[in-house]
């Protein structure tokens, strides 16, 4: 079974009649019935040895194209997104105990724009519900492959959200990947003042110290590998004194990756009636700020941190873009709300081409190459 273009064109009038949280939640549902076999796409896409094939942070990652966190918030579906043909999932945000986010409504389309905004707050299940999904999945007879990252956040309430963090990196450690710390949810109250300097210098020391931890439960469970490595989410609406800070402690404490960025809180010219609605902003309006943010920490890095590249990416050309500023890795989400699910299988089959067109033997080669 393949998610064609052309079945989601037929499907998306009726999906767009629902609220824009509704249809996500049939979307997840949907992707529970997709078949079990190991990948719907041809092996280019999905092998380890593939001409998309990248090394990330000590991963090998069948093709730089991946989920970006917020579409699977409680880990329901990674195997399916990868059999879908992307290259990697991150679950997420997942916070140590279950909330209800914000008062709905509050994800909206902005159809003419090809834009999301949302103000979820991190409304998930919690970490022991999530935990036991990847237990199940790491735990079942035919383990399943793939990368699969799992975003970690803090909640709302919480009395030390340093704490929590490093709470989710101990309990997290044996069952991801890779660690992702998102700091830039613009929808959870103060949350931002984590990426100043001495906050976050306080806040990756104690992720650091909690992985450590947790790498004895790993090797309690059996999990033959390497302790997760650490990516950090930043915002895109940063000064550029904030970005060489990031840059600085990022270096410094030896992180293994950016994901640069996540949604903004700024507002270029929109033309939906949603316009005016609170909450971060996603989709097309966010591909050129996303853009020169990805430029901005190249620089700042001195491209020593690999990047990933998120916001606004629905096209081949837009990941391409991204890869060649200095981003090893791209993440999608809003894109699959107009695209639907097939469109990271798309973007990769286009960036293989890309790639010959361009010369370039393997992605790695093209990263940073503008």
């Amino acid at each position: 079974m393949t998610i064609r273009p052309k079945f989601f064109d037929l499907v998306r009038p009726a999906i767009f009649a629902l609220d824009s949280e509704t249809g996500h939640r049939l979307a997840i549902s949907a992707l529970k019935t997709l078949p079990k076999r190991r990948s719907m796409f041809k092996s280019s896409l999905c092998g380890a040895q593939g001409p998309l094939a990248i090394n990330v942070a000590g991963l090998s990652f069948p093709n730089p194209v991946g989920v970006a966190a917020g579409f699977d918030k409680d880990a329901e579906v990674p195997d399916a997104l990868l059999r879908l043909g992307f290259g990697f999932t991150e679950v997420g945000s997942i916070t140590p105990r279950p909330q209800a986010g914000n008062p709905k409504p509050r994800l909206f389309r902005l159809v003419e724009d090809k834009a999301v905004i949302n103000r979820m707050g991190f409304n998930n299940a919690g970490a022991s519900a999530a935990l036991d999904r990847l237990k199940a999945r790491q735990n079942g007879r035919k383990a399943p492959g793939g990368i699969v990252g799992v975003n970690i956040g803090a909640n709302k309430d919480s009395d030390d959200r340093i704490a929590d963090y490093a709470y989710m990196a101990r309990t997290m450690t044996p069952w991801a990947n890779y660690l992702a710390v998102n700091i830039s949810s613009p929808n959870t109250p103060g949350l931002r003042a984590l990426q100043d300097e001495s906050a976050l210098t306080g806040l990756i020391d104690a992720v650091i110290e909690a992985r450590a931890e947790g790498g004895t439960a790993m090797k309690e469970v059996g999990a033959d590998r390497a302790l997760p490595p650490i990516f950090l989410k930043v915002a895109p609406d940063l000064e550029q004194a904030d970005i060489d800070a990031i840059a600085r402690i990022a270096l410094d404490k030896k992180l293994d990756a950016l994901i640069v960025s996540n949604t903004t809180i700024s507002r270029p010219e929109l033309r939906s009636h949603h316009a005016g609605q609170t909450g971060g902003l996603s989709g097309d309006p966010l591909r050129i700020l996303a853009l020169q943010r990805v430029r901005d920490f190249r620089k700042a890095t001195g491209g020593a941190i690999p990047l990933v590249g998120v916001g606004g990416i629905a096209t081949a050309d837009h990941a391409w873009e991204r890869i060649k500023a200095g981003a090893s890795l791209v993440q999608l989400y809003s894109a699959m709300v107009y695209h639907g699910p097939g469109l990271g299988a798309q973007i990769a089959g286009g960036l293989e081409r890309l790639m010959k067109r361009d010369g370039f033997a393997s992605i790695a080669e093209a990263v940073g190459s503008e």
